[in-house]
């Protein structure tokens, strides 16, 4: 087969005019030649750091509306699914990406759990982790957020670096907020990524320290304003990745919106598709072409290098996307872990114990939190929502345990006028976790949850609404486009609630991240990311 266009190198710097031919699954040879044609041949997008899981979409599914946006291949860690059934999460996800030509690359979990001040359903032990990364399908660690274990020298977290080094692969970062000497000790434990830096200074600094940055757009935490001209500045340490992404915006875009905005930007056309494909392909060592005699036939069709509209997207030489045609592989099967039991609604009163509260106080568009002091807002002698102060009720329910009870905090960010939302998704253990008005309807919204064994569920004045979600309480088992459907419908009614939140339930999932500072709240209670410590909702001084 030949295929003819304007050929963007990235290797050697130049588009031309020119065809590509293509044996089986191979380019045989690229010939410059005059040709009529306007369209462009590309290398295909490479998402280099994405939890599938947070798109609620097995991979197949997830593969149909990364194709039509013209990536070929993504990295993905599955420590999602990992924390809900271990390693046979992990193995569910490789076996049904087989199903689609998308090229899925594994990371190994490297924190399952990520801290022991919550409750996972299962863990990643070291011996797993050396089974699983000696797998052709596992091309890193991933993200070490053990943080403390890398710079006490944990000898469980430097023995799972050393084992994935000597297997010649390397070992992603997590450490959001982190500058100087710490960052100067964790990128010579053998730390290579880090896709949370939030600020520009940030990721100056941990690049100049031989870190890659990986610059995030994702639902929640959107980076791209403030580290795009990266993009130019070390056009050799820079990638693009998603991380966690929703079924509505995936419909809309992928990498092809990193790489259209950082051209808008004036980036250089060469370094922007650089850090789309050849710098991943080469830092992980992907079996992905980029459009080289001899490559693997990995490439997409634009119709400009401005707009980059996908026309056509090519795996091993094979056409993924047609504009007007999509095929749909739905193989789906149902693993799970759920255990817990309905509760009450004293099961989440909470009395007043002192006039000084300790409160998460969220920002939209990131995940990082901050704790403030307030004074509780009570109704006969139990703390409750305070709307007019934008102080809410959120609970987190152990789901793994029948017997558990739930932990109560309160959360200024969110906005809510009336009603509650809840789901089974909270990285990264993935318990239940609720924020509502009325403690009825935080209750109502934990027990839909709980008889779906796992959902999202949003209850406003109107009427609750229940999206269940039956692959591990985190997935659906509905095609692509039909989920997209159901989840932007479930969004808008959260959004009628009145939040101030731009991605509310996807905000929501990280506010049970212990290992995002600053302040946070697990199923034991709330925690400090700063301590590193448990603390106590109620304060006795200022």
């Amino acid at each position: 087969m030949e295929y003819k266009g304007n050929i963007v190198d990235i290797i050697k710097r130049r588009v031309y005019k020119g065809k590509i031919i293509v044996e089986n699954d191979k380019i045989v040879n690229v010939v410059e030649c005059e040709i009529d044609s306007e369209k462009f041949i590309i290398p295909g997008f490479v998402d280099s750091h994405v939890h599938i899981e947070s798109s609620m979409l097995v991979p197949v599914q997830i593969a149909k509306f990364a194709m039509k946006h013209g990536t070929v291949s993504v990295v993905t860690d599955p420590h999602e699914i990992a924390n809900v059934v271990g390693e046979e999460g992990v193995n569910y996800m490789v076996d049904n990406a087989k199903f689609s030509p998308l090229k899925f690359y594994f990371g190994v979990p490297s924190c399952v759990p990520a801290t022991t001040f919550e409750t996972a359903g299962a863990t990643i032990d070291l011996e797993t982790t050396k089974r699983l990364i000696k797998r052709k399908e596992f091309v890193c660690l991933s993200e070490m957020m053990n943080i403390p274990g890398v710079l006490n020298s944990d000898k469980n977290v430097t023995e799972r670096i050393r084992i994935t080094k000597e297997a010649g692969k390397p070992t992603d970062g997590h450490a959001p907020g982190m500058t100087g000497e710490p960052v100067i000790k964790y990128s010579k434990a053998g730390i290579s990524t880090d896709h949370e830096c939030s600020t520009y200074e940030e990721a100056v600094f941990k690049i100049n320290q031989g870190m890659n940055i990986l610059i995030r757009e994702g639902s929640a935490a959107k980076d791209f304003e403030q580290l795009y001209p990266l993009i130019d500045e070390f056009p050799d340490k820079v990638m693009f990745c998603t991380d966690d992404t929703h079924p509505d915006d995936l419909q809309k875009r992928h990498i092809n919106n990193h790489v259209k905005r950082a051209v808008a930007k004036g980036c250089d056309l060469f370094n922007v598709l650089r850090a789309a494909s050849l710098n991943p392909v080469k830092h992980y060592k992907l079996n992905v072409g980029l459009l080289q005699k001899g490559d693997l036939a990995d490439f997409v069709i634009v119709d400009n290098l401005t707009d980059f509209n996908i026309k056509e997207t090519y795996i091993n030489g094979e056409k993924c996307f047609l504009v007007d045609k999509e095929s749909d592989k739905n193989t789906v099967n149902l693993i799970n872990n759920f255990e817990v039991s309905k509760i009450e609604l004293e099961d989440i009163q909470i009395k007043k114990m002192s006039d000084n509260m300790n409160v998460i106080l969220s920002e939209d568009g990131l995940l990082f939190t901050k704790k403030i002091m307030v004074e509780p807002f009570t109704e006969s002698g139990y703390v409750v929502s305070d709307t007019k102060n934008d102080i809410l009720k959120i609970v987190v329910l152990n789901r793994y345990d029948k017997n558990a009870k739930p932990v109560v905090g309160f959360i200024k960010g969110f906005g809510l006028k009336n009603g509650a939302m809840g789901q089974s998704i909270a990285h990264d253990s993935h318990n239940i976790i609720a924020v509502g008005v009325t403690d009825e309807d935080i209750v109502e919204v934990i027990n839909s949850i709980i008889e779906e064994k796992g959902a999202i569920a949003v209850k406003t004045s109107e009427k609750i609404e229940v999206l269940p979600l039956p692959v591990a309480g985190i997935i659906s088992n509905l095609d692509a486009d039909t989920l997209a459907k159901r989840y932007e419908n479930i969004n808008k009614q959260a959004l009628s609630s009145g939040t101030k939140l731009t991605s509310p339930l996807m905000t929501l999932s990280f506010m049970a991240l212990l290992v995002i500072p600053e302040f946070k709240i697990g199923d034991k209670g709330l925690f400090s990311s700063d301590k590193f410590e448990l603390v106590e909702l109620f304060n006795n001084t200022k």
